[in-house]
This record gives structure tokens, C-alpha cells and sequence, in this order.
């Protein structure tokens, strides 16, 4: 059956990168709910989505992404506006699948749209409540190590003894778990030293690890340097478009929806969520980077023998 699956694919690329790309906005879709409600203690099943009149919303206006272009980002029934984040979560999502189906083996594809979805839900909460849910760090680092034991090449080149891959690919998903969460630790107890005050929350500890569960301790380590290159670029861009528009004195319209998002707590410049960081740093490695990553520690380990 794989074989066959592989044969199509090599046969008609663009129908498993289509199907790759329109899983990914469903399941966008799906995550901009779990954004907004889990945050909120809310069913992430029932009620279906709402408009801020009360009024459900009907599935032909739910389509990810063309709705709201269709609509023109406001609602069928009352005309009030949906955030313009829906369509882009759903896009982000979309394309973060295509790439994990072109970019990955197909065996580790799966694991990696997996990887994708938890991340971007786990960045736009910490972004809106400056929080990530243990169920994005914990549970995110429990099913890393599964996915690791069921994946092993997620991991490690096979040697052709499945049972000894399996041991060795669990022990690189625990052990990138250890790293990553000791090591931002250790640099949130020294710069809470520094600074004398909290510089950084619990939470990115454990999601750094979680991140570690699925790309291993290489990965963790880029992920903490990297997503400080990441977002220390992105700081410097939002505060410059933040300077263009306070020269703008006009009002801008706020979303309204039932499953509209919060107003953002996290100040750019004061109070930034590092979260968002290690997972687009988590991203890069684990979608682009890992080879040249993982040569680099292998060229550096070879010096100290």
C-alpha cells in the first residue's frame, strides 16, 4: 500500500501537495477555535461557530480562507467584521503542511503537519494571554516522544534493526526534551538574576522542551539561539509599523464574533511572549535547517575528539 502511495506520488506530485495544502487550511480552521476557546475553559466541539448576533454561522460561510474573501471579512447576517487573523491562521496552516509534504520524507510529513499545528496554536495563545496551555507543552512533549518511538527516522538513520531505531529515536526525543528545558532554564534563572525580576515565564521552559521532544536536542539548541535572531528582526519590524501608524490618529474598526480573538496583552518592546520565537525557530529547523544544523554540532563535537 506505501509503495503504491509513493508511486502516485512520484507520478502526480501535485495531487498529495493539493491534498496537503486543503488538509491544512480545514485544520487551520480548526485551530483558530482552539486558539480562542481553550484559553477561555470552552468546548472546542460544541456550540459550532457563532456570529456576534447569536446567530450560527452557516457552513457555506465556514470554507477556510475563501469565505472571508467572499464576504469580504464581514458577516452574512449583521454585517459586523471577522478578524482578518481567521483566514490568515488558516493560510499559515495551509502552507506549513504543503511544506511539511514537499520539504519531508513522506513517513515524517505527518509528524511534521502535527509539529505545525501545535506550535501555531501554542504561539497565538501566548501571544493574546501571554500563557501556553500545559496541554501544548506537556502534552505537546508526551506525544513527541510517541511520535519519535513510532517514527524512529524522525530521529535517526535506519540501521536495519527496527527495535534498536526505536530505542535510539526515544532516547533523542527525551534527551532533546531534557536539553532544551534545562538549557532555558539555566538562561531564565541568569537573566532573573540580571534583571532582578521574572524575565521569563515556566511555560517557555516547558514548551522548549516539548519542542526538544520532536526535533531532538540540536534542534532545541537552534531553537533558542535562532528564534532570538527570528525575533529579535520581528521585534524591530513591529515596533517600526507601530511607530508608522501612531502617526495615523484615525480609529481602526475592532473585530466582533463570537469566536473572535482578545485584544493582545503582549506589548512589543515591554512585555514580548518568547514562545512565538522558539516555535519559529522549532519551524525552521525541523522544515529547512536540519542538515546544515546537525553537520555543524557533528564538525564541532569532532574537534574535542
Amino acid at each position: 500500500m506505501l509503495q503504491e502511495l509513493n508511486a502516485i506520488n512520484l507520478e502526480f506530485p501535485w495531487f498529495f501537495r493539493s491534498l496537503a495544502f486543503i488538509l491544512g487550511a480545514v485544520v487551520g480552521s480548526f485551530l483558530n477555535v482552539c486558539i480562542y476557546r481553550i484559553p477561555a475553559g470552552r468546548s472546542i466541539v460544541t456550540p459550532g461557530s457563532q456570529c456576534a448576533c447569536g446567530r450560527p454561522i452557516a457552513w457555506f460561510d465556514n470554507i477556510p480562507i475563501f469565505s472571508w474573501l467572499i464576504l469580504r471579512g464581514q458577516s452574512r447576517c449583521c454585517g459586523r467584521p471577522f478578524s482578518i487573523r481567521y483566514p490568515a491562521i488558516e493560510l499559515l496552516t495551509a502552507l506549513l503542511f504543503l511544506a511539511s509534504w514537499w520539504l519531508l520524507a513522506p513517513s515524517i510529513a505527518p509528524v511534521g503537519m502535527l509539529f505545525s499545528s501545535i506550535l501555531i496554536c501554542a504561539t497565538f495563545i501566548d501571544l493574546d494571554h501571554m500563557i501556553i496551555p500545559d496541554r501544548f507543552t506537556i502534552g505537546a512533549a508526551v506525544i513527541g516522544v510517541i511520535a519519535s518511538l513510532l517514527v524512529p527516522t524522525l530521529h535517526v538513520t535506519p540501521s536495519g534493526f527496527h527495535a534498536l531505531d526505536v530505542m535510539r529515536s526515544g532516547f533523542e526525543s527525551i534527551l532533546g526534551l531534557l536539553i532544551g528545558s534545562g538549557i532555558i532554564l539555566w538562561i531564565a534563572l541568569l537573566a532573573e538574576v540580571i534583571l532582578r525580576k521574572e524575565a521569563m515565564g515556566f511555560g517557555d521552559v516547558k514548551f522548549l522542551g516539548a519542542i526538544g521532544a520532536f526535533v531532538g536536542w540540536q534542534g532545541a539548541v537552534f531553537s533558542i539561539f535562532g528564534g532570538a535572531v527570528i525575533g529579535t528582526f520581528a521585534i524591530a519590524i513591529v515596533l517600526l509599523i507601530g511607530n508608522l501608524k501612531s502617526r495615523d490618529s484615525r480609529p481602526l474598526p475592532q473585530p466582533d464574533g463570537d469566536d473572535q480573538e482578545p485584544e493582545t496583552n503582549a506589548v512589543f518592546g515591554r512585555q514580548t511572549p518568547f514562545g512565538p520565537m522558539l516555535a519559529a525557530g522549532g519551524l525552521l529547523y525541523f522544515l529547512l535547517l536540519r542538515p546544515y544544523v546537525d553537520a555543524y554540532f557533528a564538525n564541532i563535537s569532532d574537534l574535542f575528539r
